[in-house]
């Protein structure tokens, strides 16, 4: 164990999302009465599978393992079913950047950038799409954009662009619950733009590794059957499934007081030299920073304030300027349990 590791499971505060959490936390998110499954069916999956359904507004939903594997299943689906191969998403899209070109090695579809990595997608940059695409994949927040939100009516003509051209809309929704908030809709209005929708249960809510992929009856029992295939459809899947049910229902009711926090920040932190927020106001309940520092300096900053308690960031991440980093700032019970000031003078001290 290094000591900064060290010096983390010290600290009895957290600056962002909902802090460090032990094996005891995140077990102490599994009831001792859970009902078991059997290879995902029954007990709390199928609970856990009717819940998120009817929080879309969907006619079904399947847990599976992993994002990676419910969002390549979701799309060889789509594709298979439109004889096409091209899914048109964001520079940014994680199956871009994160996944190691799987949908290609894979899934054998072809992924399709559009528009800039450094600004929302725009209509104009699907209209320069000439090919008949599969699948339009948006991600709602933009992640690497600080959490931005394309504006409603951008989303509504995006998701009617795809259609016009016979592809399906498939949401990247592991953010679903903060762009929610940022909407001030409910998760079944934003969904409903969409033909299938994928949710995250352990980023926004806190739970246990796992995921979950709603849509049309027949779509999820596809996704169902390419779960098995794809080696996802463990013995036991209660865990997961436990632990995503009770952190959906205790945290789902906050994110609009997140993201008063995270605008509260925004608003305390901007005047600090050397600090850029983005976006700024913030429209989820997450924001990126931009910090003027180096990445030693800003090493021996997290030290100097996990030595007083107060768990930061392991590291920053790099930008185009090498006296620049970058960090993002997801709010969670941590956040808030922070008094605004507190977490000024953190950043302040972040970024000499």
């Amino acid at each position: 164990m290094d000591d900064l590791t060290a010096l983390r499971q010290s600290c009895d505060r957290a600056l962002a999302g909902h802090g460090p959490q032990t094996a005891a936390d995140l077990l102490a998110t599994v009831p001792p009465d859970t009902a078991v499954d059997r290879y995902g069916a029954g007990g709390v999956v199928a609970e856990l599978e009717a819940e998120v359904a009817a929080l879309l507004g969907q006619p079904a939903a399947v847990y599976l393992p992993s994002g990676t594997m419910a969002q390549q299943a979701v799309l060889r689906v789509h594709a298979a079913r439109r004889a096409r191969q091209t899914v048109v998403y964001h520079p940014q899209c994680h199956l871009e950047v994160h996944e190691g070109r799987a949908l290609e090695r894979l899934q054998g579809l072809q992924g399709r950038p559009a528009g800039h990595r450094d600004r929302l997608l725009a209509l104009a940059d699907l209209e320069a799409v000439a090919e008949p695409p599969a699948a339009l994949l948006l991600e709602l927040p933009q992640r690497d954009l600080g959490g931005q939100l394309p504006a409603w009516e951008d989303l509504v003509a995006q998701t009617a662009w795809a259609r016009d051209r016979g592809a399906a809309v498939h949401l990247d929704g592991a953010r679903l619950w903060e762009a929610a908030a940022g909407y001030g809709r409910p998760p079944a209005e934003v969904a409903a733009l969409f033909d299938t929708t994928y949710v995250s249960f352990y980023k926004g809510i806190g739970a246990l590794a796992g995921c979950a992929l709603a849509g049309p009856e027949d779509v999820v029992a596809e996704v169902r059957e390419w779960r098995s295939r794809m080696g996802g459809t463990l013995f036991g899947m209660w865990p997961g499934a436990a632990s995503a049910l009770t952190c959906l229902r205790r945290r789902l009711p906050l994110f609009g007081g997140y993201l008063e926090r995270a605008r509260e920040i925004a608003a305390a932190v901007r005047d600090l030299p050397g600090v850029t927020v983005v976006p700024d106001p913030p429209q989820t309940p997450m924001l990126h920073l931009l910090l003027r520092t180096t990445p030693e300096r800003f090493t021996a900053a997290v030290r100097a304030l996990a030595e007083q308690g107060l768990w930061t960031w392991e590291r920053a991440m790099p930008t185009g300027d090498p006296a620049v980093q970058r960090v993002e700032f997801s709010i969670g019970d941590a956040t808030t349990a922070l008094s605004v000031a507190e977490i000024r003078d953190a950043v302040a001290a972040l970024a000499r």
